[in-house]
């Protein structure tokens, strides 16, 4: 069989020593190699594409072809499914697989081949191939990848700007669609930020921040002479501005309250007698220093223990309960007052007694709920009960 001929041929030269190999010698064996690894990626994908064609693998009961490779042979399922849909793709393009089984080009030069060709329309996929297969012998694929999303512009010009203005349109659809944004704090400090945004959107950000990190804009802040942060930490930096900068007055309400970050601290501390930590109403401690800072902030509450410098009590004049009666309410309870719910943003406001019942607007008749809390406390299929300890419990009447 070939791959037996093929591991004889490896088996002979394993242990052969490379160091009497000169320059030129060496240079050769590299390229020689490369050319020989394109051919076997090449008779791999093959075989896999044949393998999945068979459905190999289901006597064992695995779900899959490249599974079942990826079991056999202990690589990652992504790797293996790579490998059986290269097979696929290769031989929907003939010119690509010869090209990869002579090895001139390789593996990642015929992915991206593949893929920019497989982006165009159907009538100028040949010559596209073509093109690409000849630009192959002097680009890698990085810009392999670049030229091919401007080849429609050069193999047909006249179709060019409809086809790759319909293109922007899907993948700018699909960026929508897979946007997310992922914050994990660390308890140390930071908070981690993960997620992909559209290009649109990313183009914006940079350039906002790139306004931010200016060095005219720095030299303002910090005065003449002082050294500036570069790179990611300037970015970084930039964009805790940008935050901060951003008006709340422009945010959707949330749980009835702009999205404005509410500070709590002891009176003690704010006045610098004693080093007590500041409380933000999402749950996580800040430094005295930090909470001090943020207090001269446009754009947070600060909410002083023991002092009287908000209205908290306004009767029963108002049915909703006033901005600030929900910042003290807030940051009171700390959280849904539901046991066992640990929601603590976009909470509810809602009266221990019905206000239609006589229950007064007020923070000591105000309660903090999520909004699934909420709906159940005024759902009749639950009796709600208010305990001793604060917490508010369910029970599904029978």
């Amino acid at each position: 069989m070939a791959t037996a001929h093929v591991h004889h041929e490896l088996d002979a030269v394993a242990g052969a020593s490379v160091w009497s190999m000169d320059e030129s010698e060496t240079a050769a064996t590299l390229v020689a190699l490369d050319r020989a690894e394109a051919k076997l990626a090449e008779l791999k994908a093959r075989v896999a594409a044949h393998a999945d064609d068979l459905h190999l693998g289901q006597n064992v009961a695995a779900s899959s072809a490249a599974n079942w490779l990826a079991h056999q042979t202990k690589q990652t399922r992504a790797e293996a499914n790579r490998t059986v849909r290269l097979g696929h793709d290769l031989e929907a393009h003939p010119l690509t697989r010869s090209a990869l089984a002579a090895g001139r080009v390789c593996v990642d030069q015929a992915r991206v081949i593949v893929q920019a060709v497989d982006r165009l329309p159907a009538e100028v996929q040949p010559r596209a191939e073509q093109r690409l297969l000849a630009e192959a012998q002097h680009h890698d694929a990085k810009t392999l990848r670049i030229l091919g999303k401007r080849l429609h512009e050069v193999i047909d010009p006249d179709a060019a700007d409809a086809h790759e203005a319909a293109l922007l349109e899907r993948e700018e659809a699909a960026a929508i669609k897979a946007c997310r944004l992922t914050l994990h704090d660390d308890g140390h400090g930071t908070t981690h930020l993960r997620g992909q945004i559209p290009t649109f959107h990313g183009a914006a950000l940079r350039k906002m921040l790139a306004a931010l990190t200016a060095p005219k804009h720095q030299r303002a802040l910090s005065g003449p002479g002082a050294e500036q942060p570069r790179g990611p930490e300037a970015m970084g930096q930039a964009f805790c501005e940008l935050i901060s900068r951003y008006p709340v007055t422009q945010l959707p309400k949330l749980g009835g309250l702009n999205a404005t970050l509410v500070v709590t601290i002891t009176e003690d501390s704010l006045m610098g007698r004693v080093e007590q930590a500041g409380l933000l109403d999402t749950g996580e401690h800040i430094s005295p220093g930090a909470a001090r800072r943020l207090l001269c902030d446009v754009g947070v509450i600060p909410v002083v223990l023991g002092g009287d410098s908000m209205p908290i009590d306004v009767g029963r004049e108002s049915r909703f309960h006033p901005k600030y009666q929900r910042v003290a309410i807030t940051v009171r309870d700390q959280g849904c007052r539901a046991d066992g719910c640990d929601r603590k943003l976009g909470l509810h406001t809602h009266h221990q007694t019905r206000w239609a019942d006589g229950g007064k607007t007020t923070v000591a008749q105000g309660i903090s709920l999520c909004s699934w809390h909420h709906s159940r406390i005024h759902d009749t299929a639950y009796e709600a009960r208010m305990h001793p300890t604060g917490k508010v419990t369910f029970h599904r009447r029978p």
